[in-house]
């Protein structure tokens, strides 16, 4: 019983999605003969509609454009702050440079002062003692 429903079932649908049941256009000759009439107000609604959508369509066009020219600007200003903060960093760099060069030099000064002191001390002594030979050679000599 079951398999006859379905047999009538299959045969059915077979029948409806034959050629001849899924046509809705007779056609009279070899170009399409199917027309639409619309009234006169669903008509001029149709045009406005079309209208809009070109207009949108343009619309649409447009906004990419200026969605693409503001990317590059996007990419542009990203560049520049990415230079400017390469520059940054590279002054950065430089006036850490210079700090480290006052540093040293600054010691270089203060040893080069220590040495001077040393060496006039080490003079003073060996003038002192030239006296101090002088003057005993001078005693001894007497």
């Amino acid at each position: 019983m079951k398999l006859v429903l379905k047999l009538m079932l299959l045969i059915a649908l077979t029948m409806t999605s034959l050629k001849g049941f899924s046509q809705n256009v007779i056609k009279k000759s070899s170009q399409d003969s199917t027309k639409i009439q619309l009234t006169k107000p669903i008509a001029k609604l149709v045009i406005k509609d079309l209208i809009t959508g070109d207009g949108a369509k343009e619309e649409l066009i447009l906004t990419g454009d200026k969605v693409k020219l503001l990317e590059q600007k996007i990419v542009l200003k990203d560049s520049i702050i990415f230079n400017l903060n390469s520059k940054v960093d590279n002054c950065n760099s430089i006036i850490f440079t210079k700090t480290n060069q006052l540093t040293l030099s600054q010691e270089l000064s203060k040893k080069l002062q220590l040495d001077l002191k040393k060496q006039k001390f080490k003079n003073k002594l060996t003038a002192g003692a030239g006296v101090v030979a002088v003057i005993a050679t001078i005693l001894l000599v007497k």
